[in-house]
């Protein structure tokens, strides 16, 4: 067993044109050992049993002739009768003896040219009854097939006829029949050993071929020619339309209409065909039109590569790859190393949330953004505006990130490209910025009566204070510490108006923070409710408890929520008159929260607004005051805060209804 498992490892190891040769030549080895042995047997056995024949019909010959001559006992004719038979055309070499005997076995007459053996008379006795009578004996050490055959007169034996066939002649004339035959056999291997050997050539040779093209294409070698059949012309790969002009798609695989159109002289390819014949050969054109596409693709892929890595390293904005098992960059433009400041080799491995504070991992893969192919959900790109980043030094700016997903070395990946907006944000903030400074002036005359209100109380304690010093008497004790409570209050109430404004006015810092809702929405109510008032506006207030904080600027917010308080006090004044006690003059405001985040709703009684002007409120410089009145950017501003912080602004308002707009803010994570 252990034989036969090597011997079929060493089978295993061999070529396939050798196992072909093999196989032929060990199936043609074993049919012809087979015949031959069968043959032998056959032909040993059938000249044996004709020789053995040939000598029963010598010997009945000679008995039919020489019957008179034993009655007679005529020896001498009796002899001169079995010479001529011993002796005639090739029997000599045949026949050892031929002898006859008398009815009580004597010889009369033999042919051996010596003393007759008396043990032969016996060796072969012919039993009564019987016509013939076969025995092989040994004369003189001498192997011979005795064949015995009985003489008759009538019904009567009178005599036995004893021919003695060799043999070692006939072992001899068997000897030369094998060598014969054996000749012939290995005439017959010889033959298809040589045909054999041929066939397998021919057949494996195409495969022979295969095989040094695949070496040569594993070693990236896509130029070797590709002869595969004696026949094939080598084809200049500048003849293929679709291989010169990379933007064509290939006649073959990209069939329609409109290329086969454009295209007629592709319909005869030369390159992809799909011959007759065997299976081999049908391989073989499968396999050069599978290299032919190779070839075709691996050109436009090596165009494409070389185009958008050009596209990479030329890119105006940064671009990562990162990595997404762990969000490790892998790898940078050069842009990026500009605009960071960071050498390549310190950006490449380092953590691409490490770059700013919003880079979280749910904001580069969501459950609805990037998906990956085979995966569920979608394969959409992500776009996260106004994300903070931090260059190298941690100094702040603003990029605008699109990320999408990509296979980058065999691994899923995800490339993030990024647009500064720093300059963009810092113009927005300028604007902004002057929008409050606006906004301030038009608070003016409220902030001057708001202050006013507690200067007044501080001055009239004061003055009380002074008027009981000149007059040389103490007020009472009850009555200092009312005067004085009443001084420290409005103190109090004159530092918070000028705090509210120093916040309302300052730059807004570039992190968000948590922030209340409803504390931004006080702040204004505390700077612009007198002077609403005084033009008879009155605040209903529906302010929500517990609120969930949303990611926001305080003073931004504040300054949305004074846009929005100033152009409903407008839209009152064009729909009544201060001076009308009887008009409903009023703007509710109400908090809550809702579906995962805030809602704040300012409700007025103003004049309402159109479908025409409701699509165009939020665009800048669109206005319908008059000319002096304002230059339409306090809702376009309001507008961009709250999209900057995730938001949205719903309008619903028809003509001489008012209006009610919705801030939907998410909560803060």
């Amino acid at each position: 067993m252990r034989l036969w498992h090597k011997a079929l490892g060493r089978y295993g190891r061999l070529s396939l044109k050798n196992k072909i040769f093999v196989s032929i030549l060990g199936v043609v080895l074993l049919i012809s050992v087979a015949i031959a042995f069968l043959a032998r047997y056959i032909l040993v056995s059938s000249l044996t049993a004709e020789l053995e024949m040939r000598g029963s019909a010598i010997a009945h010959s000679i008995a039919e002739r020489g019957s008179g001559l034993v009655l007679d006992k005529n020896s001498p004719l009796l002899l001169s009768l079995i010479f001529d038979e011993a002796r005639l055309h090739e029997r000599k070499h045949l026949i050892s003896y031929i002898f006859v005997t008398d009815q009580s076995e004597e010889v009369l007459a033999h042919t051996m040219t010596r003393a007759f053996p008396a043990e032969l008379r016996q060796a072969n006795a012919l039993p009564p009854g019987q016509t013939r009578s076969l025995r092989l004996v040994t004369v003189d050490q001498e192997s011979i097939h005795d064949i015995a055959v009985p003489i008759k007169e009538g019904l009567y034996r009178i005599g036995t006829v004893h021919v003695g066939l060799s043999k070692s002649h006939i072992d001899s004339l068997i000897a030369t029949l094998r060598l014969t035959f054996l000749g012939f056999i290995s005439a017959i291997i010889l033959i298809i050993f040589f045909i054999s050997n041929r066939i397998t050539k021919y057949i494996t040779r195409p495969l022979s071929k295969l095989t040094r093209i695949s070496d040569e294409l594993s070693r990236g070698n896509f130029d070797i020619t590709m002869d595969l059949q004696e026949e094939d012309e080598q084809w200049k790969p500048m003849d293929c339309p679709a291989y010169e002009n990379t933007e064509m798609p290939c006649w073959h695989f990209d069939q329609s209409a409109r290329l086969a159109a454009a295209h007629r002289t592709c319909g005869n390819c030369v390159f992809y065909r799909k011959r007759g014949g065997d299976e081999v050969a049908q391989m073989g054109d499968s396999f050069r039109n599978m290299v032919w596409s190779i070839k075709l693709y691996r050109r436009r892929l090596r165009e494409s590569e070389e185009k958008y890595r050009s596209l990479f390293d030329s890119g105006p904005d940064p671009v990562f790859v990162v990595d997404c098992e762990d969000f490790r960059i892998v790898d940078v433009n050069p842009r990026a190393l500009e605009l960071y400041g960071y050498e390549k080799d310190e950006l490449i491995g380092m953590s691409y949330l490490a770059l700013g504070p919003e880079n979280r991992k749910d904001c580069l893969i969501s459950s609805e953004g990037i998906e990956f192919e085979g995966s569920a959900g979608g394969t959409g790109c992500l776009y996260h505006p106004k994300v903070l980043h931090y260059k190298k030094g941690m100094r702040p700016f603003y990029v605008n990130v699109h990320a999408c997903p990509i296979s980058y070395r065999g691994r899923h990946a995800i490339i993030t490209a990024v647009t500064d907006i720093t300059e963009m944000i810092e113009k927005d903030a300028q604007l902004i910025q002057a929008g409050k400074m606006k906004s301030l002036g038009e608070m003016s005359a409220g902030i001057a009566h708001e202050l006013n209100q507690p200067l007044n109380a501080i001055k009239m304690g004061s003055e009380f204070l002074a008027i009981l010093d000149e007059k040389g008497q103490t007020a009472p004790p009850e009555a200092f510490r009312q005067v004085v409570r009443e001084i420290s209050g409005q103190v109090d109430r004159a530092a918070e108006i000028i705090n509210t404004l120093r916040a309302f006015g300052r730059k807004a810092e570039m992190l968000k923070e948590p922030v209340d809702v409803n504390k931004p929405i006080k702040s204004v109510l505390t700077i612009v409710r007198r002077q609403f008032e005084l033009d008879n506006i009155r605040f209903n207030l529906e302010l929500g408890e517990g609120l969930p904080p949303v990611l926001a600027h305080d003073n931004r917010l504040q300054q949305v929520f004074f846009n929005l308080f100033t152009n409903a006090r407008d839209a009152i004044n064009e729909a009544s008159q201060p001076s009308d006690m009887g008009a409903r003059r009023s703007i509710r405001i109400t908090t809550r929260a809702e579906a995962g985040g805030v809602v704040a709703e300012v409700r007025d009684t103003g004049i309402g607004m159109s479908a025409e002007v409701r699509d165009k409120i939020f665009e800048p410089f669109f206005t319908t005051k008059e000319t002096g009145q304002g230059m339409g950017l306090g809702l376009a501003i309001t507008y961009g805060i709250v999209r900057d912080y995730g938001g949205h602004i719903r309008i619903d308002s028809a003509p001489g209804q008012g209006a009610t707009i919705s801030l939907h803010f998410p909560q803060a994570v």
